[in-house]
């Protein structure tokens, strides 16, 4: 093989490599760049998750307390009623109680 030929082999063989090496970094690059990608998606599903979570939790809350305003109105209702039906019946139990004590017929 002349020294012209062992020349070319040999630059032939370093840029084959050269380009073999490039195109690694190539693919790292291309690879950091997929999964910075991958964890900017990842974060902004994230916050936008954490985003409906929040309004959810807000909108539950203010439904409880509608429902416990509700309830405690409907209770206070009740308590009065009751309220008033024992306040009827108070004037016959005492006399009962009377009646009771003192043993008239």
């Amino acid at each position: 093989m002349s020294l012209d030929a062992i020349k070319q082999v040999t630059e032939a063989e370093e840029a084959s490599r050269q380009r073999k090496l490039e195109a690694v970094q190539a693919a790292k690059r291309l690879v950091a760049d997929a999964e910075r990608a991958g964890q900017a998606q990842l974060e902004a599903a994230r916050a936008e998750a954490e985003a409906k979570v929040k309004a959810m939790m807000a909108e539950a809350e203010a439904d409880a307390a509608d429902k416990a305003q509700l309830i405690r109105a409907d209770t206070g209702r009740d308590c009065q009623a009751l309220k008033a039906t024992a306040e009827t019946r108070l004037e016959k139990a005492a006399e009962l109680i009377v009646r009771k004590v003192v043993d008239i017929r």
